[in-house]
């Protein structure tokens, strides 16, 4: 009767992990997709110009970048459960400065959401390696999808909660610390039941070894992170505004951005999972950026609403797709959960880094252009090149694999 009792509990704890997991990754996009929509709203409010909205974007990935060598050694000092509330704690504080419709509340709270974000999207890679290390593609799939589809429901729902709902924009933005408080509720479960959230011992290690940044794979796998969320962000921040101009109204061009997030949803599920079952991902990987590359190209024609929704559409299959993959190469090109998180460690680092320079350069790009088509042009030039470094990161090989061919 014992065992059965323990084989119960441990099959809960299983389940509630799984949904801690899934809670943990509503909160990975939403305080920063909700803001696309709103940005005109912001700039009429606040007198920001276009470049400095795109900091609002940049900001979390800035903070993504500067956390991610930390996360690790904080997760295997403290423990992933206290690590992930405080991040959950950090994200919920950032989402209330925002409330205070001030620029200096507005671009601190949205750094305090990048700090929070970036704990979670740090140690997850890692956690799913170790507790899931049979199902790490399809668990990145699961929240992956799951991270996506609240992300997109954000997009698509700032317009109506400021106006229709009358909340205006700080409130629109603010509802968002809903999940973010679910977060601190379930993982503060886990750390009060120690033994079913410790079943299995995580261990983290920051991005230390210097080997890993001599590696040309490690190097791929940052790269490509980097420039996949290069492009994801700039969508997010720029394609309500991209498709006003093509005389779309302020609210459909928010469920624009929540459609081109939804169509991808399906292939942000299918695409690590069928990634797991191929021994190389080189070609799948560049099929996709293909994809990604049409799609931006259409943009250039924008005016035409047949050849935009496709644009969009092609956009969305893309980036839905892409940020999974890159996660899935972070475990898959890995030979075990430290290495993974190291691998995580130094590709986050790096590649956030990278990503940050995007909302900010496309705005900066369409203030001196006085249109988008410049910014595009060099949107299809990121693709090209994060095309070349997919294949290279795609291929069947390990860090590990690399290390031995180093030492020989």
């Amino acid at each position: 009767m014992g065992i059965y009792k323990f084989e119960d509990m441990r099959r809960y704890n299983q389940i509630l992990l799984v949904a801690g997991v899934i809670i943990i990754s509503f909160n990975l996009r939403p305080a920063i997709t909700a803001v696309g929509p709103l940005v005109g709203m912001i700039q009429d409010d606040l007198g920001l110009a276009s470049w400095s909205i795109g900091i609002l974007t940049s900001l979390p990935l800035f903070g993504f970048a500067v956390m991610s060598p930390v996360a690790p050694w904080l997760g295997n000092k403290y423990t992933n459960e206290i690590v992930l509330i405080g991040g959950m704690i950090t994200l919920a504080i950032g989402i209330l400065l925002r409330l205070v419709p001030m620029s200096v509340f507005l671009f601190g709270g949205t750094l305090l959401i990048g700090l929070g974000i970036a704990v979670a999207n740090v140690l997850l890679p890692g956690v799913l390696k170790e507790r899931f290390p049979n199902q790490v593609p399809l668990m990145t799939g699961v929240y992956s999808t799951a991270m996506g589809l609240v992300a997109a429901l954000a997009s698509g729902v700032s317009i109506p909660l400021a106006n229709a709902a009358g909340l205006g924009w700080e409130l629109s933005l603010a509802v968002w610390v809903i999940p973010a408080l679910m977060g601190v509720a379930i993982w503060v479960y886990f750390f009060i039941q120690r033994r079913s959230a410790n079943e299995v011992k995580v261990q983290y290690i920051a991005a230390s070894d210097t080997r890993m940044w001599r590696s040309r794979l490690a190097w791929q796998v940052a790269v490509f992170l980097g420039l996949q969320a290069f492009i994801y962000y700039v969508v997010i921040a720029w394609l309500p505004e991209i498709v006003q101009g093509s005389g779309i109204s302020t609210n459909a061009a928010g469920w624009i951005l929540s459609y081109c997030q939804f169509v991808g949803l399906p292939f942000g599920f299918l695409v690590p999972v069928i990634a797991g079952k191929l021994k190389s991902q080189s070609t799948l990987t560049v099929g996709i950026c293909l994809l990604a590359l049409l799609g931006s190209i259409g943009l250039l024609f924008s005016e035409i609403y047949v050849i935009m929704i496709a644009s969009v559409t092609l956009l969305g299959i893309a980036t839905g797709s892409l940020f999974p993959l890159a996660l899935a190469f972070l475990g898959m090109r890995a030979a075990g959960p430290r290495q993974a998180a190291e691998l995580s460690g130094m590709a986050q680092a790096l590649g956030y880094f990278l990503a940050a320079i995007g909302p900010i350069l496309m705005g900066y790009l369409r203030d001196v252009a006085n249109g988008w088509q410049l910014p595009l042009i060099i949107l299809v030039i990121v693709i090209v090149v994060m095309t070349i470094t997919g294949f290279g990161a795609g291929r069947n090989r390990t860090i590990s694999d690399e290390f031995e061919d180093m030492s020989r």
